[in-house]
């Protein structure tokens, strides 16, 4: 049979092609390349990373010497040293030289798998996130020693993804660049424990009172606890917390096999002696109101400064020992005491730093009772009244309010200088219904009184809040002879090598009030003490001053000076309850008594300026000069400034006494108010002033408002329709 050798026939059938592979595995495949080509860019970058950031670390006597935060030695005015804020670093120890038991307890508490590790634990980044996965929250921090060591040196404590990236890096060159060894000395060494200490050194020191190279195991256990929480685990603000966080650490040391269980349990850290802290008494009032004032005189600065102040270490022992030996159980005391200039002598702002570090001195806003007669007082002086005037003290009803004297006793008829002696509630009010209770609050604002001043009639009592240092002011202002005094605390600030970065310049006081305004307060106050309800404050040498007692003895206040120290004494409670027997001329005069006897011990014994010199307009009362040239007035401006007449004082001009006598002024440098001619009436202030420092609206919204009148206005002759001190004219008045 032949065969067939023609072409052969093409199938017509369709042609096949590879199978297409699944969708997954496609998808699989790209994401292990694309997924190996992003770790390996990762990689690289990561590695580069660390690569330079190595080359950029410091090296490791550079990382020895940093610190963290800035050391501030407060001295005292003599250059004791009073207290250290800020960093304390203690002795830096080396690896060799931290106790065995130190190392391990931290390494147990903080990172057990360090010597393990290169910079980031992974195992312990995954126990994070399932504890985040089963808890629903963070419960477990993954940070490493090494991590803690990055960010405690380089960075802050911002919970951000990028400040989480830079520590894992610095992380990782630190561990190529130091050995486990150098890492845990630097972490030792420089971790912060609290309480200004960085360290173990510090912190052995300052909570043990002994080197770190002597911590015992339970030391070591409370020291390691502290990192986690150093406020919350303190032994000198919460001794319980800080063994119960000591017993974890213990526990852990077990757990770690650093010491046995049974150890563990043996050891009692309720046996621990926590040392005293140092510096945490009424010092420290004196420091916290003076330290942050460093942000407005100086540059901003990290390196250590020595801050000079003008606290006085044996006035601040007596202060706070007058206090404490004074004050009436379950009550508190605050004390301050200015000298001439200003500076602060001593400060006191309760009875226990510790137990409460409330600047009662300071912040503190507590009515004056009394003691804001000086303001009721020094307005009727400026408005023409004297010591020597007779005023009725009897029942007196001034808009509806009717208030009543100590004992609700009434003297009759006598003079201004015993009213305020004995402290007369009805010619209190009487003089300032006739001043006007707007005036009262101006003089108040005058002598520095920067809190919200009412001026309804009860006013003049004292029932607007006050500051212990302003109303300590404004007695300081009036020894000054009515110039302004402004309070301060820092004299100098240096660099510890001795760099000048500050120094305080004294400024001449503004006058608030003409001479014989001050003079006749003063008169008033002498005669409070000599006599009056002072008589507690004696100190045998002249002493000017006032009481004060609010209702139901809630309140008691001294405000006086001698020999150029004025200080103010407060006591109460925080609550505002009453105080059993506390009255302004019992405890606080006493107290400031004993300050003061110490106080003054080295000054010698001055008069008081008391002799009135007064101007020509109270001296010639007739119709003329009584109403005087408007253009001539005393006021007060929009910034609260006393402005006095337009001419200058006359070197040639001799003043004119209250008996009618000529001579030089009584007190230093040029009388205030010179003898040329009709001189006008001290002020008041205008009612948009008035309107502003009483925080009022207008006058037309209490009708206690109403707007001064001094003798040289025309409405201070006309009748009054409201009750007003009566007087009789003494001497050429």
């Amino acid at each position: 049979m032949a065969k067939n050798t023609g072409p052969r026939r093409k199938s017509s059938g369709p042609s096949r092609r590879p199978a297409k592979k699944p969708l997954w595995r496609r998808a699989l495949r790209a994401s292990v390349i694309w997924g190996f080509a992003l770790a390996l860019l990762g990689a690289i970058f990561l590695g580069t990373a660390i690569f330079f950031t190595e080359r950029e670390l410091p090296d490791y006597s550079a990382l020895k010497s940093s610190q963290n935060g800035q050391m501030i030695v407060v001295r005292a005015r003599d250059g004791s040293e009073l207290v250290s804020l800020g960093p304390s670093y203690g002795r830096w120890l080396s690896y060799d030289q931290i106790p065995d038991i130190m190392k391990e307890a931290m390494v147990s508490v903080e990172d057990r798998r360090f010597r393990d590790h290169f910079g980031i634990d992974p195992i312990g980044l995954l126990r994070a996130v399932k504890v985040r996965w089963d808890k629903g929250s963070f419960r477990q921090g993954a940070s490493t020693i090494t991590q803690q060591l990055a960010r405690n040196i380089f960075l802050n404590n911002s919970k951000t993804f990028g400040r989480k990236a830079r520590e894992a890096v610095l992380a990782l060159a630190l561990e190529r660049k130091f050995s486990k060894d150098q890492i845990l000395e630097l972490y030792l060494n420089k971790v912060y424990f609290g309480g200004g200490a960085y360290g173990i050194d510090a912190a052995s020191r300052k909570f043990f009172g002994h080197p770190a190279t002597e911590l015992s195991t339970a030391e070591a256990a409370i020291i390691a606890g502290l990192v986690k929480a150093p406020s919350n685990y303190s032994p000198t603000a919460d001794v319980q917390a800080s063994i119960d966080r000591g017993q974890v650490v213990l526990g852990l040391m077990a757990k770690n096999g650093v010491i046995s269980p049974s150890e563990a349990q043996d050891i009692d850290l309720s046996d621990v002696k926590i040392a005293k802290e140092k510096g945490q008494n009424s010092v420290r009032y004196f420091t916290d109101w003076a330290l942050p004032q460093l942000d407005m005189l100086l540059p901003e600065t990290n390196e250590p400064i020595e801050v000079w102040t003008t606290l006085d270490p044996a006035m601040q022992k007596a202060a706070t020992k007058a206090i404490d030996s004074n004050v009436p159980k379950g009550a508190q005391g605050a004390l301050v005491s200015l000298d001439r200039d200003g500076a602060v002598l001593a400060m006191v702002g309760g009875t226990d730093y510790v137990t409460s570090n409330y600047n009662r001195a300071t912040n503190a806003l507590r009515q004056p009772g009394s003691a804001w007669k000086l303001f009721v007082y020094m307005a009727a002086l400026e408005a023409g009244y004297t010591p020597s005037d007779r005023v009725v003290d009897e029942p007196v009803t001034i808009d509806g309010w009717s208030p009543q004297n100590s004992g609700r006793n009434y003297a009759g008829e006598i003079d201004v200088r015993t009213a305020f002696a004995y402290s007369k509630n009805t010619v209190a009010a009487q003089l300032g219904n006739e001043v006007g209770f707007g005036t009262v609050a101006s003089m108040a604002r005058r002598f520095g009184i920067t809190s919200p001043i009412n001026t309804r009639p009860a006013m003049v009592l004292g029932t607007s809040e006050v500051r212990v240092i302003d109303m300590t002011r404004a007695f300081a202002e009036v020894s000054s002879g009515g110039t302004s005094v402004e309070p301060y605390g820092i004299t100098k600030v240096t660099t510890s090598d001795g760099e000048l970065l500050y120094q305080h310049k004294s400024v001449q006081g503004q006058v608030l009030v003409p001479h014989y305004v001050a003079a006749g307060i003063t008169d008033l106050l002498q005669t409070a003490v000599a006599t009056g309800t002072g008589r507690a404050a004696q100190i045998g040498r002249p002493v000017a001053g006032k009481t004060g007692t609010t209702s139901s003895n809630k309140d008691g206040w001294f405000l006086g000076f001698s020999s150029g120290v004025t200080t103010g004494v407060w006591m109460g409670r925080d609550d505002a309850k009453p105080v059993s027997g506390l009255f302004g001329g019992h405890a606080p005069a006493r107290a400031f008594a004993d300050y003061m006897k110490v106080a003054v011990a080295k000054r010698p014994v001055e008069q008081f300026d008391t002799k009135l010199q007064l101007p020509e307009w109270q001296l010639e009362p007739d119709d003329e000069y009584l109403q005087g040239n408007p253009d001539d007035y005393y006021y007060i401006d929009e910034n609260g400034n006393l402005v006095q007449p337009g001419s200058g004082v006359r070197s040639d001009d001799q003043p004119r006494y209250e008996d009618g006598s000529f001579g030089p002024g009584p007190g230093p440098g040029t009388p205030q108010v010179p003898d040329y001619g009709p001189q006008p009436a001290p002020p008041a202030a205008s009612d948009d002033f008035l309107d502003r420092a009483t925080g009022q609206d207008g006058p037309d919204q209490d009708p206690g408002l109403r707007q001064g009148r001094g003798l040289g206005s025309p409405q201070s002759i006309l009748p009054s329709p409201r009750p007003t001190a009566t007087r009789t004219p003494s001497g050429n008045f």
